[in-house]
């Protein structure tokens, strides 16, 4: 059986990943609800397969696939997300994701993807397999957006949430005018000029939904 670890942000999927894997006679060695502590975790225990969601509170799962690629974190990496747009599927497996999975598919299939591709194998849900199929060229990521730094990422998401500089400084431990630095420099690269365009491309990106609290 297989040890794994968990990365979500929501405690009660973590408690529902755990029941359904441990009745099936996986390990699950650890568990994380942002990167930073996962990051360690990771490279100390070193399990077979990495359950991650894609969004992350303020970080994203992107990011830290991203990450993983340029500390050299050779890891099976299965995301489990509510996102099925194809650009994301498409994005997960350009960062060495072995599997994607939608939070909606049964236990079963869960199990699934854990044994292929702790076995060495990829694995995508069939509606997965269907997005990334249908994903037209122009859906790959463009270049402005791979050019956003983790920070500049990060600051995207807060600025999208409606957030000012002045609780995303304190937040990150940075001044307002560093953040409002930062914040010019993201726009830029995307394109964008105004706060109202940051909040819609972050909801067409599946970054932030409508409905979030």
């Amino acid at each position: 059986m297989s040890r794994i670890y968990l990365i979500d942000d929501h405690a009660i999927m973590r408690d529902g990943l755990r029941l359904v894997l441990e009745a099936a006679g996986h390990e699950v060695v650890g568990e994380a609800a942002d990167p930073t502590p996962a990051l360690a975790d990771l490279a100390r225990l070193r399990p077979d397969v990495v359950l991650l969601d894609l969004r992350l509170g303020q970080r994203s799962g992107f990011e830290l696939l991203a990450e993983f690629q340029r500390r050299g974190l050779k890891l099976r990496v299965i995301v489990l997300t509510m996102s099925d747009q194809p650009r994301h599927v498409a994005e997960a497996l350009r960062l060495g994701a072995c599997g994607y999975l939608l939070k909606g598919s049964a236990g079963s299939e869960l199990l699934q993807a854990v044994e292929a591709v702790a076995a060495g194998r990829r694995f995508l849900s069939p509606q997965a397999a269907e997005f990334a199929a249908s994903a037209p060229a122009s859906a790959e990521p463009h270049a402005d957006e791979d050019a956003l730094s983790p920070r500049e990422h990060q600051i995207l998401l807060m600025v999208a949430q409606g957030q000012t500089s002045n609780a995303i400084g304190e937040a990150l431990h940075l001044s307002p005018k560093s953040v409002d630095t930062y914040r010019s420099r993201l726009m830029k690269k995307l394109g964008l000029h105004d706060i109202a365009a940051v909040v819609k491309w972050a909801i067409r990106e599946g970054l932030i939904s409508l409905d979030e609290d």
